[in-house]
């Protein structure tokens, strides 16, 4: 498994972050996850790939908030 400079970077961005603001950025991630579902539903969507990536960030997302969570 390769691990991007550009994964690297968001997850320390995300580990830079309040639980409150990881919970904003989740929630953000999941609606654009619908919209991205929904575009692909019905053809609009031209790159099936964001789909992926939104689903590792959001995974990303919930992992770093369970650390933070374990960590107090």
């Amino acid at each position: 498994m390769v691990i991007t400079v550009k994964t690297k970077n968001f997850v320390e961005e995300l580990r830079g972050k309040t639980t409150e603001e990881l919970a904003n950025d989740l929630v953000a991630a999941k609606k654009e996850l619908f919209n991205l579902r929904f575009k692909n539903a019905t053809n609009q969507l031209n790159n099936t790939a964001e789909i992926k990536k939104v689903r590792k960030n959001i995974a990303r997302i919930q992992t770093v908030i369970t650390q933070k969570q374990n960590n107090l």
